[in-house]
Order: structure tokens, then sequence, then C-alpha cells
């Protein structure tokens, strides 16, 4: 994804530049190039070939469109050409040659890298002439900074004047949004800068942007350049490196920003990644990060860490990580307290940083309404404050709510695209977040085989890099597997070393959050000892909390463990209190757990109405091993199981198949939808064969029909 990123999504360059990457490159350890004539040399030379190949006056005005894209977009191309008073009739030579023809808003180029020759086959002064004229013909409201840009691009040396005017446009991009504009207007200021301090902290600073962008790569060999600071380096460690290390350099810079500075020794307010708001507080946001950082490792002893240097300091530390610490050394009313805080900082429009902590907070007390809100917010709030690096990481934590209010196609789909997304702007970490994800959603749908390489990525790179929370959920993945699939003792070992396996390894809050998955497969092989302690905590934590889906959740749990009879009203109870809640795939699993105790109980007409309810929620959800689950129960009672309703073919696929057989319909190879969905091609095999098999068809081209007859309305 980042290789494609990084080439335009170009193919031709695509297969160049994976010749040309080191080995570090390739294993993602090191940015990828991001200059034009680094990423595909090859070609760029013979599209500049075909380009000279053009008369004078054409190629004067195609690089006069490519200034005015590329690579800042102006839109300024026929007010130059009317200002110079050039002739646009030579254009009609490079449409013929399909290089590029007119269009309403300019020229339209075949493709980016046609474009990017167009440009770099200038001479320098000729590509000098053309950015002045552009800056003349740049004058409207709202047209400041693209005029600095062009200005900084004419410029025949360093000048400190056009420096200082390309930061201060840089500023006021940043205000509005436009972080990839203020990256570049960085980078030119820092090429013109005379002053090789000031030259460093404009880089670094173009880095930031960078970064928050959505990219990655020159973000990290900006940095390089710019000799970037212990935030910046504990940024990018929180985003695609060791974890560990990332809280460790956050929690350097917090404490150092919040030293008590004067004069020109003050840390300046816009040179911390994350800088919108005048009132921004640098160690305040480094401490966030910080508790992302401690979340990731799942390390309590970083989380009072962080809490004690914010006391220190004197910095009210943010309610996420106070609120984690006090969870998990078991003070849950100050929990509640400080987590509630957090959870109730969610309106739209807001920092959209903190409004991934608001939905994180809402997460752990249950509240998965809030938490979805929350998070969409975030994206809303990060695409409107161009900070799009932020969007993936939002979606890292809408998929709790999306698993546990039953939603695992939805789910899956917008995590596959977030996924897709962290990769792109090398975030790797979020990356194996998603793809933890990724494996619990498919544990609930039954396609065992992305189950495995999913899980088995996200534990693979999670423990390399000390990631505890991804490595804790997918082997959560693993343990709900086991269960729906009747192997109890290996689901009950998975989910009680959970906490066990300690930091970088395993998650207290996870295990917390699978405590009635552990406590149903403890129960199935007679070993309950830890299981009651640890519904005991839980319980205590619901109570506290008073989250409708937690009591059920515990209610459930007492009934698990109840003798006889006296489960059936703590059954009663917990589906009481879920029609309170939202989490109705575990409602589901209520409702099979209960009537199978009813069956037991002999309790037949009653059993029969709960296990018919429980699968038709699960056919509607897309849990085929669940809907297992409960016709064999029916069975077992000597009922009939309950009829799908599905109608249309497709309803026979499994959610990834459903995925699969619409892409193959839209015209892509194997190849091409295992890149999309980041899994094997062999994997990709494997489902359509099984497509094939469900459908009764044979051939592509009879999947393509099928696909157009169930989705058309």
């Amino acid at each position: 994804m980042r290789l494609l990123h990084s080439v335009y999504g170009d193919p031709r360059a695509a297969a160049e530049l994976v010749t040309l990457l080191t080995d570090r490159q390739s294993a993602g350890l090191d940015p990828l190039p991001t200059e034009p004539v680094d990423l595909a040399p090859g070609l760029l030379r013979a599209l500049r070939a075909e380009i000279r190949a053009l008369p004078d006056d054409t190629r004067l005005l195609l690089l006069l469109a490519a200034a005015d894209q590329y690579p800042v977009a102006t839109h300024a191309f026929h007010r130059a050409v009317t200002a110079a008073r050039l002739d646009t009739r030579p254009l009609e030579t490079a449409e013929s040659a399909g290089v590029a023809h007119s269009g309403a808003g300019g020229v339209v180029f075949r493709d980016a890298w046609t474009r990017i020759a167009a440009y770099e086959s200038g001479s320098p002064a000729d590509r000098r002439d053309v950015h002045r004229l552009l800056a003349r013909v740049l004058h409207g409201e709202g047209e400041t900074a693209r005029r600095s840009w062009h200005r900084g691009a004419g410029a025949l040396g360093p000048s400190g004047r056009l420096s200082a005017e390309l930061r201060g446009s840089a500023d006021k991009a940043r205000r509005t949004g436009q972080l990839a504009l203020a990256r570049g207007l960085l980078e030119r200021a820092a090429a013109l800068c005379p002053d090789p301090p000031e030259r460093s902290r404009l880089v670094t600073r173009a880095a930031s942007d960078a970064w928050q962008a959505g990219d990655g790569d020159r973000a990290r060999r900006l940095a390089a350049d710019g000799a970037a600071d212990d935030a910046l380096a504990g940024l990018f460690a929180l985003r695609a490196g060791n974890a560990t290390e990332s809280f460790d350099a956050l929690l350097g810079a917090a404490a150092q920003r919040a030293r008590p500075t004067r004069g020109n020794d003050s840390p300046e307010v816009d040179e911390t990644p994350g800088d919108h708001e005048v009132s921004f507080d640098p160690a305040s946001h480094l401490l966030a990060r910080a508790t992302e950082a401690a979340i990731y490792t799942g390390d309590l002893r970083r989380c009072r860490e962080a809490a004690r240097v914010a006391g220190r300091l004197g910095i009210t530390a943010p309610g996420t990580l106070g609120g984690l610490a006090a969870a998990f050394e078991g003070r849950y009313e100050d929990a509640r307290d400080l987590l509630q805080a957090a959870a109730g900082r969610c309106g739209p429009g807001g920092d959209p940083s903190l409004l991934v902590h608001a939905g994180i907070a809402a997460l752990m007390l249950g509240d998965h309404t809030r938490a979805a809100t929350a998070t969409l917010r975030a994206v809303a709030s990060a695409h409107a404050r161009g900070t799009t690096a932020l969007v993936p990481q939002a979606m890292e934590f809408r998929a709790y709510a999306d698993f546990w209010t039953g939603r695992p196609r939805a789910g899956q789909t917008a995590a596959t695209d977030a996924l897709h997304q962290a990769y792109a702007t090398g975030q790797d970490n979020g990356a194996c977040h998603l793809q933890a994800a990724l494996a619990m959603f498919a544990a609930i749908t039954g396609d065992a085989d992305v189950w495995r390489e999913r899980a088995a990525a996200a534990r693979s790179y999670a423990l390399a890099r000390g990631l505890g929370l991804p490595a804790a959920l997918a082997q959560w993945a693993l343990a709900f597997l086991d269960l729906t699939h009747g192997r109890f003792a290996g689901a009950a070992a998975r989910l009680r070393a959970l906490a066990g396996f300690g930091p970088g390894h395993g998650h207290r809050a996870i295990r917390h959050l699978a405590t009635p998955h552990y406590v149903e497969a403890a129960v199935r092989t007679d070993d309950t000892r830890i299981a009651r302690g640890a519904h005991a905590d839980y319980h205590r934590w619901a109570t506290v909390v008073r989250s409708p889906d937690d009591l059920a959740l515990s209610a459930r749990c007492r009934a698990l463990l109840a003798p006889g009879e006296e489960a059936v009203e703590h059954y009663r109870t917990a589906l009481d209190l879920h029609a309170h809640g939202t989490r109705d795939f575990e409602r589901a699993r209520t409702e099979l757990l209960f009537g199978s105790a009813l069956r037991r109980l002999r309790h037949r007409t009653e059993a029969r109405d709960r296990l018919h309810s429980a699968l038709e929620a699960f056919e509607h959800f897309g849990a085929p091993h669940c809907a297992g689950q409960a016709r064999a129960e029916l069975r077992a009672l000597g009922a009939p199981a309950a009829p799908t309703h599905a109608v249309e073919p497709t309803a026979r696929l499994t959610a990834q198949q459903l995925l699969v057989a619409r892409m193959v319909a839209e015209g892509a190879t194997n190849r091409e939808i295992a890149a999309r969905l980041a899994l094997s091609p062999r994997t990709i095999d494997h489902h359509l064969r099984g497509v094939f098999t469900r459908l009764g068809i044979r051939s592509r081209i009879e999947l393509v029909r099928l696909i157009a007859e169930s989705e058309t309305p």
C-alpha cells in the first residue's frame, strides 16, 4: 500500500521501485524514496524523452500547466496564459501525441508521471520563469500561500525575506487545515533559509506537517534531514516503531516542553505535532501521545509513571491516562469519574486526538454508542483539519464498537479500508491493530483462513514491536473461534493468559473485556476457581460504571457459574439488562446459553423460543459458527431449526467471500484483490473456490452475472 501510494498508484512505477529498494526499505524499516527521480528513474527518463520530442511552444505550455499543478496545485493556468498572451493552439500537438489535452480547468495530463515529466523536462531557468508568471497572477483572496510558493520556487538563491514569507504562509495554511500545502511551503522556506539552525527547525516542522497529512515516508526523511527532536521521533515510533521507545521519548519531550522558559528560548506552539489551536498546550498534547503508547504496550508501570510526571509538572493528565491507571490499580470509582470526563469531550468539530481519546474512554465505560459517535467525529474532524493520519487511528477503536454491537460485515469493511490507509500512510502499528480487529471479525463470520492469517500477522508484528494491545486482541480472536468451535480448554487457556503475558505481549484491558468469554470457556472445562475471581472483579467494575451491557454480561457469568434452576433467574436478569444496552451480538449469545440451560432443565418450550431467537440473530449478523451452535441445540431438543431468511444466492457467502466476489465482479485479478485486502494470493484463491462451491458455479463469468442480479434493485 505504501509503495503504491508513493508512486501515485501507477503500477509501472511500482514495478520499477520494487527493484530499487534496499532490504531495510522492503522490510518497512526505512522510509521509501520521496523524490520522483528516485522512485522511478527509468519511467521518468522515458517520459521526459517523449515530452522533449514535442515542439518548443507545446513544451512551454505543458511546463506552465505542470508548474500550476505540481507539487502544489494553484489553478492559475488560464490566468497565466492570458497575462502572458500565450497561444494555446500548440496544445493540440500534445493531444495528438496522447500526452495531455485541454480541459475546462486547465490542462489534463495523461497521468501523474507524465505531468511530473513535463515539469522535470524544463530547464531551471524556464521553471523559474513560469513560477514567477504564476505568482504574478495569484492575487485573489485566499491565494497568498500559493503566491508565496511560486515566489519561492522562482527564486535564484537563498533569501531570508522569502523564507520568512513562506513560513508565515505555512502558518496560515496550517490553521486552515491545509497541511500538505504547509509542508510544501516549509520545505521551500528551508531551501531558501540562509541560517542553518533555522533551516533545521523548518525542516522538522515540515516533517510534522507531512506526517499528519498522511505522507509518512516524506515525514521520516525530512525528520532525518532536520535532526528531529524527541517529540517527533516519539510520534513516529508510536505509529510505526517500538511502543516502549515511543513512550520514553514522548514522556521526556513532555517534561521538556513543560519547563518554565522565557524569551527566545520559549518553545513555540507551532513546532509541536498536532498544533491547530491558539490555546494548544504542547506538554499536555505529548502526554496524550504518551498515553497512547502506554495503551499500546499494556504496561501499567508506564501508565503510573506518566501520571506521576503529569502531577510533578502541574499538568492535568488526559482523562484516559488517569482513568486507565486507576482502573488497572483497581480504583474503579476514580477511574469511572476520569473516563466519564474524557468520554464527555466528544462534541462535533473538536480536536480529533481528543475525540479519539473520548472514544477510548467510552469503550472502557461500555458506552459503545458514544464510542462510535466519538470515533466517527474524530474521522470527520481529521479530514476537515487535514490531519488524515488520524483517520485510521480513530477507526482502530471504532472496530471494537462494531464488534460488540453485532456489525461484523460493516465493521470488516470499515476496518479493511482503514487498514489500507494505515499502510499507505506508514502507520504499521495501527495496521497491526486493525489486522487483529479483522481477525476478530473473521472469527465471528467464520472465515477461518482469513482469521488465521490476520491473527498470525498481527501477533508476529505486535510481539516484535512491544504492542501488547493488538497482540492481546489477536489472542482473543483465536480464543473466540476456539469457543465457537467447542474447543473450550484451548479458549480458556488463551484467555486466562491474556493479562499474564506482561507488557508488550498481553493487555489487562483486553483480558477484562474478554472475561465473559473466559467464564463461559472455564465453566465448560469445570475449572472455575480463577473464573470466579475474574467475574467478581468484572462485576465490581460493571456495578461502578452502571453499564447495562456490562451488568448483563456479569449476570450471564453468574448464571453460568450457578447450579441448576438457580441459573434461570440470572439469565432472565441478563436479558432484561441487555434490552437497555447495545451489545446485540452478546445478547444473542446470552439467549443461546440460556436456551441451552433451559434444554438441560427440560423447559422445552422456552428453550425452543430462546434458541430460535438466537439463531435468527446469528444469521442476521453473519455468524455461521454461532448459528451452528444454536442449530445443534435445537436438534438436541428435537425441534426443527428456523429456516434461513436469505433469498439471494449471495446470502450463502461469508462476509469475506462476498467481498472477494464483488471485487471479482468489478474485474480485479486475484493478485489485485490480495493487495487490496492485505492478504496472500493463496488465501484469495481459497476464497474464490469457496465462492464457486457455495454458489454452484464454475466460472468468473457466472459469478459476475450472479452478483449483478443480486445487487440490482
